[in-house]
């Protein structure tokens, strides 16, 4: 488990950093910076193209990183969710592949659930009403 390629590592610490305070507060501070540099270059085509391109390349990147790191997180995420579902004895097994599962199947299996959601509603508020009738 311990063997990582050098981009997981790289990608996840990247990832992390990019969503801290300090990172913000530099993108800030160069944002404010490239600002108040317009004078000096008369807000010239030049000028404005330094943010735009530099902009447009820091968001390129990030989206495949911050992409790539979601996948490894939603991978470990089902894996752990599988487990849950095959160590639990009354679990449906069915449940283990369902992000495979077509619009069509996924919605029958939303159906259910919401069936099974507003069954154990009902035996709730039925032992809460039966319940409250024998305090009075």
């Amino acid at each position: 488990m311990k063997n990582r390629s050098i981009f997981n590592v790289i990608a996840r610490k990247a990832a992390h950093a990019a969503g801290t305070p300090w990172v913000f507060c530099i993108a800030l501070g160069a944002v404010i910076l490239w600002a108040f540099t317009g004078p000096l270059f008369g807000f010239n085509d030049s000028w404005q193209l330094v943010i735009n391109t530099s902009t447009t390349i820091v968001t390129f990147l990030m989206v495949f990183l911050i992409q790539h790191t979601q996948n490894a997180d939603t991978i470990a995420l089902h894996l752990k969710l599988d487990e849950l579902i095959r160590a639990t004895r009354e679990a449906d097994n069915q449940l283990l592949n369902m992000e495979e599962l077509d619009e069509i199947e996924l919605e029958a299996l939303r159906r259910r659930y919401e069936e099974l959601a507003d069954r154990a509603a009902r035996h709730k508020a039925d032992a809460a009403s039966r319940s409250g009738g024998k305090r009075k």
